[in-house]
């Protein structure tokens, strides 16, 4: 796996970013995936401000490579946080959930770098123009908030780099090497894993949410609230509940009292680890992960996969 257009901008050894995942990304994973020579990401979606300032100086005493915060821009501050990361040093950042165009002031700035989330060709376009220096595009594969277009990642990721100029990079249902080397042959300049980086030991997840993602199977995952805001969680006594209520036809204010408070569903899961109750975010490849390992083990088998897999491809 060589250094590439990504590498460059971004300054790290192998075009893989790390998601920032809420509840699951604080600074003990994504110091430990940006010395491994990818990049950490710091999920600021679940953090107060004040976690938010002891997380950013935590990152800065445990490496001395590039990182990023990502902001979900559903959250109404999401301004007051990139203020906070910016003034606190960070200059990598990845919004996501939003109008790019919304925190473009707070973002784009000099020195800093950008990236946002996009679920299509028209949103990649868009987020260029505001001036984004890379695209994200997240295929419906994913875990967490998805988009209601529904395009798959393989579908999604030539079209997109064909449409925009920046580099491009792949997420939803990227587990190994071989799903890195697949969207790179589509055209991406790398690949975004939330899902794997779950089940490794660095992450502070609870460990139900791990084990929950590798005993998953192919059909291991869900789609629940599609009359509120998607979410692909692993399916569970709550998921489930959720899934045959609106089978039923459940109206939307009958969903949102089953759901309650989202923000607490999320952390019953993931940080608590409540198998009946919790909501467990998680992506399709689930289903491709085995173990739980550290992540230098983890980014060390991602580039012999990688490798092997393009040595693989038969002439045509």
């Amino acid at each position: 796996m060589r250094a590439n257009r990504l590498c460059q901008l971004l300054n790290i050894r192998y075009p893989v970013i790390q998601a920032g995942m809420v509840w699951a990304s604080d600074w003990h994973l994504a110091a430990a995936c940006s010395n491994s020579g990818i990049l950490g990401t710091l999920g600021l979606g679940s953090m107060s401000h004040e976690e938010i300032a002891l997380n950013i100086e935590k990152m800065k005493n445990s490496t001395e490579n590039p990182f990023a915060v990502n902001i979900p821009l559903l959250r109404p501050d999401a301004v007051d946080l990139a203020r906070i990361a910016h003034d606190a040093g960070v200059r990598i950042f990845i919004t996501s959930a939003g109008n790019p165009e919304r925190i473009a002031p707070d973002i784009n700035r000099k020195k800093t770098i950008w990236f946002h989330v996009v679920p299509s060709v028209k949103g990649a376009q868009k987020a260029e123009k505001t001036g984004v220096d890379a695209v994200i595009c997240e295929g419906y594969e994913a875990g967490g908030h998805n988009s209601p277009l529904e395009i798959t990642t393989l579908a999604l990721v030539p079209q997109v780099a064909d449409a925009v100029k920046v580099p491009v990079v792949a997420a939803g249902g990227i587990a190994d090497g071989r799903g890195i080397a697949a969207v790179m042959a589509l055209g991406a300049s790398g690949a975004q894993m939330g899902t794997r980086f779950i089940a490794t030991d660095e992450c502070q997840a609870h460990n139900n949410h791990k084990r929950l993602i590798v005993d998953a199977p192919d059909t291991g995952t869900c789609i629940i609230g599609r009359k509120l805001d998607m979410l692909r969680v692993l399916r569970t006594e709550f998921a489930d509940q959720m899934l045959k209520s609106e089978l039923e036809g459940a109206s939307r204010e009958d969903l949102l009292e089953i759901i309650g408070n989202e923000f607490n569903r999320n952390r019953s899961g993931s940080v608590l680890g409540d198998l009946k109750d919790g909501a467990f975010q998680a992506g399709q490849s689930s289903g491709l992960v085995n173990d739980i390992i550290p992540v230098d083990t983890l980014v060390q088998r991602l580039i012999s996969e990688y490798n092997a897999a393009r040595n693989s491809l038969p002439a045509l």
